[in-house]
């Protein structure tokens, strides 16, 4: 029920053959790029075209590989992959040799079953930094933005994982996205047997047609297995004062940034909550259209990237300071992942809840929005119930 190479086709939705999205997902081994939306599922091989690395906008370069793809007789040409947090930096962007495509995971029965067992090889974690370290430099931060320095910035820590056997990453693909198959599940390779494999809650763009959708995220709390709990948590996370306070800069810095690219917007007043299986976050969904058909869903992800979500306010200042505070370089994590066609329509992810997977290794990247209002042990915490996500699918414990 797969389709060659048209993405930017209608995916059925009326009854979809059972198996036409779990057959895609069961077909992927490294090398392959994966990638799961809740609007399709595509799985691609090989490479005809490398998107280039060259002085200008990676958006730019894509538009330019597409049309050579359209020049070489792909009917309907496509970009898949990641581009890092510093996108001036190398992207890992192709256009497939073979593409199949597919209905979102949510449309297939099969989604439902049970997940390969876990197979807990007997981890060794070492975090980067420590937890006290971490926190040490969220108390810094605070302080700095209680002498006026900047409003957020978002830092990161890492958990490196190693295991004793080489790494099943398929079946940590599978365990991610039978686990929450209504995100944006994903595996790319991001150089010689290196791949970027996670389960984003967060749209940063999508495109189609003259529609463009922005889904920023910012705020969370944990998820907890008792019922009340859980729904005390969500509903004190509507209320949460400074949650809500980050959730607001971000949704503006969104507005601001695709307003320039638009006729008309719609921002709704306040948030929604929307949950992964170990997260609560604050929801908003911006909607708008183009006033430019020509402005491609990736130019619009440039456009925002990276937003205070990911990064901070002002957004040089915070680059810098995470820069002095993080002992890592990020990487592709909180860059942007997806895909985009020749006649500008894409999707792009946020690369979050994210790994990077090389032989026996493993990294593990999370982080949290700090503001004035932030206290060190609870940023601490926020980061570590974020790891749940990929620590759970491969069978580790903190």
């Amino acid at each position: 029920m797969s389709t060659a190479s048209r993405v930017a086709a209608p995916i059925p939705t009326a009854h979809p053959a059972t198996g036409a999205a779990t057959s895609l997902l069961d077909a992927y081994a490294p090398g392959a790029r994966f990638l799961a939306t809740p609007g399709r599922t595509l799985l691609a091989r090989g490479a005809a075209l490398h998107v280039p690395h060259g002085a200008q906008p990676v958006d730019r370069r894509v538009a330019d590989t597409l049309a050579e793809a359209t020049d070489a007789g792909q009917p309907s040409p496509v970009v898949m992959g990641a581009i890092p947090f510093d996108h001036t930096e190398p992207a890992a962007l192709s256009v497939p040799a073979e593409l199949r495509t597919g209905p979102p995971l949510t449309s297939d029965p099969l989604i439902a079953l049970p997940s390969p067992g876990t197979d807990s090889p007997g981890w060794r974690i070492r975090p980067v930094p420590e937890p006290e370290v971490y926190a040490k430099g969220v108390a810094s931060a605070v302080e700095r933005m209680w002498r006026g320095e900047f409003s957020k910035v978002v830092l990161a820590r890492t958990l490196e994982l190693t295991s004793p056997a080489p790494l099943d990453v398929p079946a940590m693909l599978q365990r991610l996205a039978r686990r929450d198959p209504s995100g944006y599940t994903f595996a790319l390779p991001t150089g010689p047997g290196r791949t970027l494999i996670g389960a984003s809650p967060e749209l940063l763009v999508s495109r189609r047609g003259r529609r463009l959708v922005a889904n920023p995220l910012a705020g969370s709390a944990p998820r907890s297995d008792d019922l009340a709990e859980d729904v005390r948590r969500a509903a004190a996370l509507l209320e949460s004062a400074k949650d809500l306070h980050e959730h607001a800069v971000v949704v503006d810095a969104v507005h601001q940034a695709l307003a320039p690219h638009c006729s008309g917007m719609a921002v709704p007043p306040r948030p929604t909550l929307i949950r992964t299986a170990t997260m609560w976050h604050l929801s908003t969904t911006v909607t708008g259209t183009l006033s430019d058909p020509d402005t491609s869903a990736l130019t619009l992800a440039c456009a925002l990237h990276p937003t205070p979500a990911v990064c901070g306010t002002p957004t040089a200042t915070a680059r810098r300071v995470l820069t002095e505070t993080e002992p890592f370089d990020r990487g592709f994590f909180t860059g942007v992942v997806g895909w985009g066609d020749a006649r500008g329509d894409g999707e792009w992810v946020v690369t979050i809840r994210c790994a990077e997977a090389e032989d026996r290794t493993l990294r593990l990247y999370a982080g949290a929005g700090v503001v004035a209002a932030s206290e060190p042990e609870a940023e601490t915490a926020e980061t570590a119930a974020k790891f749940r996500t990929f620590l759970s699918a491969v069978g580790a414990e903190l």
